[in-house]
């Protein structure tokens, strides 16, 4: 299936961060994160929030989505998940900071949330 296909042959890719003179922060949600229990095969669901400082490269959307995706079918517990996903994308980025947290949906009454972080964070500025 064409789906299958792009999510089995999907990589992680970037493309050049258009201002590298100046620190700014991007955040991506993705609430429909799937795995599947290592010990009991049941599926896991998250909300990932990703937050990063880009350095010279920028992920890129759509290869986030299918590389992913690619968990859906994949045994694997939360903790070894979410610091996979951290590190595939420092290795592919090369972010000044990055903090990934994997808020994983209750199962049997238990409610699991994974924050790992990367580099340094910059303080921004915003006035609003």
């Amino acid at each position: 299936m064409y789906g299958e296909r792009e999510i089995k042959n999907g990589t992680l890719i970037c493309f050049p961060n258009p201002n590298t003179s100046r620190d700014y922060e991007i955040s991506i949600d993705f609430p429909e994160f799937t795995c599947k229990c290592p010990f009991s095969g049941y599926p896991d669901f998250a909300t990932l929030r990703v937050k990063y400082q880009p350095n010279t490269k920028v992920l890129e959307l759509k290869a986030i989505k299918l590389y992913l995706n690619s968990f859906r079918e994949r045994k694997i517990s939360h903790e070894e998940v979410t610091n996979k996903i951290i590190d595939d994308f420092i290795k592919v980025s090369d972010p000044k900071w990055i903090q990934l947290e994997a808020d994983f949906n209750p199962r049997g009454n238990v409610h699991t949330t994974i924050r790992v972080c990367h580099g340094k964070r910059n303080n921004l500025e915003l006035i609003l």
